[in-house]
């Protein structure tokens, strides 16, 4: 599938577990160390319009590719509208092509027989619905039911029509300017059903990453908005994390600077790139605080780190604690 098509994505940087003692807020200007919360960057993806879903073919915890498909959504509309484009494009081609070759005697008893029973199914279709409307209207019947035959009448109409003036050219013959308007009538058609086509496959959902199913929010059979996150894909190779430090440590700080840092328990160091400071100052969470620590204003820090597939990189895995160590302070 095309990247054009797809779906509408919504990139986002969710953080799973966001965490930072107090013995974290201490030490950054003790000894250069601070304390946060591995996090990774999620991807949602959702339908680009309302739709209902068929199957969801991942869950939680499942490790996908880009481009695998994960859930196939469809819409009341959509076969619908596909078997009347389809229906006008095959006839508008077929009467191209009688147009440009000319006719002949059995082609117009064919053509003529095509349209006689083309317009018996039109009215078949509309003596069905004739009779379903009232039954709908006591609530006999369901909704869908009704949709269904208002649909079929549809598809019948559109056959009908495409066939009686594929009868009425086969019978006039052709000029050359009709030869070619009804050469830009089938292109025109073709195009209509390549557009329907790529619309029913923005209702597949598709990878647009590497990575894992963090997260599942719709179930066979349920209906979401344009936009929903139906699929969270989290990417373990792009692990990050958010610490905090005081106004002092803050001077000495600037974006790309390198830093060291450790899990608990670990003997493995891994390298990490500052990406981001806060421009404004925020009080440290209450939970982790006494009193007089909530008065401290501190700074939020971005630090992005590279987990290579394979090796110590792998265990630094969302909502693990991690300790950073930041640059240390110019000599007087």
């Amino acid at each position: 599938m095309p990247d054009s098509t797809l779906l509408v994505l919504r990139r986002r940087w969710l953080p799973l577990v966001f965490l930072l003692g107090l013995d974290a807020c201490r030490t950054a200007a003790d000894d250069g160390t601070v304390v946060g919360t591995l996090e990774q960057v999620e991807v949602d993806v959702g339908p680009l319009q309302p739709a209902r879903a068929l199957r969801v073919l991942v869950d939680e915890g499942d490790a996908v590719s880009i481009g695998d498909t994960l859930v196939v959504f469809s819409t009341p509309t959509l076969a619908a509208t596909g078997e009347q484009l389809e229906a006008r494009a095959v006839a508008a081609a077929r009467a191209a092509e009688e147009l440009s070759r000319g006719a002949r005697p059995a082609e117009i008893a064919r053509a003529r027989a095509e349209a006689e029973a083309a317009a018996a199914e039109a009215e078949r279709a509309a003596a069905d619905l004739a009779r379903l409307e009232p039954l709908a209207a006591r609530g006999d019947i369901s909704r869908q039911q009704l949709g269904t035959a208002r649909a079929a009448v549809q598809v019948t109409t559109a056959r009908r029509d495409a066939a009686r003036e594929a009868l009425r050219l086969v019978e006039e013959g052709a000029r050359r300017e009709r030869r070619e308007a009804a050469t830009a009538e089938a292109q025109s058609a073709r195009a209509a059903v390549d557009a329907w086509r790529a619309t029913a496959g923005d209702l597949v959902l598709r990878a647009p990453v590497d990575g894992v199913v963090t997260s599942r929010h719709v179930e066979p059979g349920e209906v979401l908005g344009a936009g929903q996150s139906a699929i969270s894909v989290g990417q373990p190779t792009r692990p990050w994390a958010r610490v905090y430090v005081s106004p002092a440590v803050l001077s000495r700080l600037k974006i790309g600077d390198s830093v060291t840092a450790w899990l608990d328990g670990d003997t493995a160091s891994f390298v990490g790139r500052v990406t981001s400071i806060s421009t404004r100052a925020e009080f440290t969470p209450r939970v982790a605080l006494t009193e007089q620590e909530r008065a401290d204003l501190l700074f939020g820090v971005r630090i992005e780190f590279t987990a290579p597939v394979g090796g110590a990189g792998t265990r630094l895995r969302a909502g693990l604690p991690i300790t950073v160590r930041l640059p240390a302070a110019s000599a007087p």
